[in-house]
């Protein structure tokens, strides 16, 4: 070895083909590990299913998790998490896309949570930073930090069911032209909502998830009109709830559903023509405001600055002379 790195080059040699070496002993434990790793968790998975006769569930992932665990916990300590509006906060969930049963349990604990720790992390971060802060100070920031730690997650649930709302609208006139193509190509509506929404993964994922919702709930065993009004009250959109009465009324009446389509959707492409222009003509007033709030004054200054500049040239010789 003393041979080896006698000279320099043979010194350079020598810490390559080491570097070499332990750089392949990694790479070949890793594989090892993960090779290792992927077989102890398909044999999980297979004593797994082996144990519930199937497949793992999407409720027992869910029970599974560490929020539900954390739940669980919470409540056998003697604290409910249940809302004293439980039906309203479920439905504002799933119209903000939290379709588990433990949202509305989640959304009690990150609110009471922010509540009381919000005003105790800013005050303590106040004082360890220096500031004098009497009790009334402490009262007031105490005070609207709670109530920011209370509303917050109200107005984050609110927002996004408002985008979910507004993504479903201007998406679902397309969706109505896929159904119309499909029923007049001779699919039923079971088999036109399985293709429509998987046509429309990728451009409007939450209407494919929508209408894979529907078909999978005609699927199990629920009827045509009980599928169609529970999307209606998931998405609380007023087009998808005329969609479902239009659709319900045809197959009790027995009318075309083709027509019932072509006429529908001709009005929702109409009415979001008319949003686009509404916001069209609103855009001039909208500029309006930060052109007069920024530009006019500076305006005013550039036209006003060199007469101004003039006067107290003029101004102050005169004072002066007159002193």
């Amino acid at each position: 070895m003393n041979f080896l790195a006698s000279t320099d080059w043979q010194r350079a040699a020598l810490l390559a083909m080491i570097f070499v070496m332990v750089v392949a002993g990694v790479v070949i434990g890793n594989n090892l590990f993960v090779r290792r790793l992927a077989i102890q968790r398909r044999m999980a998975e297979t004593m797994h299913e082996d144990q519930f006769g199937g497949a793992a569930t999407l409720r027992s992932d869910v029970t599974s998790s560490i929020w539900t665990k954390l739940i669980d916990k919470i409540e056998a300590r003697g604290l409910s998490l249940a809302d004293s509006r439980a039906d309203g906060l479920r439905a504002k969930m799933i119209a903000a896309g939290y379709t588990s049963a433990y949202a509305p349990r989640w959304f009690t604990l990150i609110r009471l949570v922010l509540t009381l720790a919000l005003p105790a992390l800013i005050v303590g971060l106040l004082v360890a930073s220096g500031h004098s802060l009497s009790i009334i100070k402490m009262y007031f920031i105490g005070a609207i930090s709670a109530f920011f730690g209370l509303y917050a997650p109200n107005l984050w649930v609110s927002g996004r069911a408002d985008r979910r709302r507004h993504q479903v609208t201007n998406g679902f006139p397309d969706a109505l032209d896929l159904m119309l193509v499909c029923i007049e190509a001779g699919l039923g509506m079971e088999a036109a909502f399985d293709r429509v929404g998987r046509e429309m993964g990728v451009s409007h994922p939450l209407i494919s998830e929508m209408l894979a919702t529907v078909v999978l709930e005609m699927r199990a065993g629920r009827s045509r009109e009980e599928a169609l009004r529970r999307m209606s009250d998931r998405i609380q959109v007023d087009e998808i709830k005329a969609f479902v009465t239009l659709v319900v009324q045809s197959d009790k009446l027995g009318s075309s559903i083709g027509q019932t389509l072509r006429i529908y959707s001709a009005e929702m492409r109409e009415k979001r023509r008319m949003r686009a222009e509404e916001k069209a003509h609103r855009l001039p007033v909208l500029l309006s405001i930060p052109l007069v709030a920024c530009m006019l004054p500076v305006m005013i200054g550039v036209l006003m600055l060199p007469a101004a500049i003039r006067v107290v040239r003029q101004l102050i010789p005169a004072m002066g002379g007159g002193g």
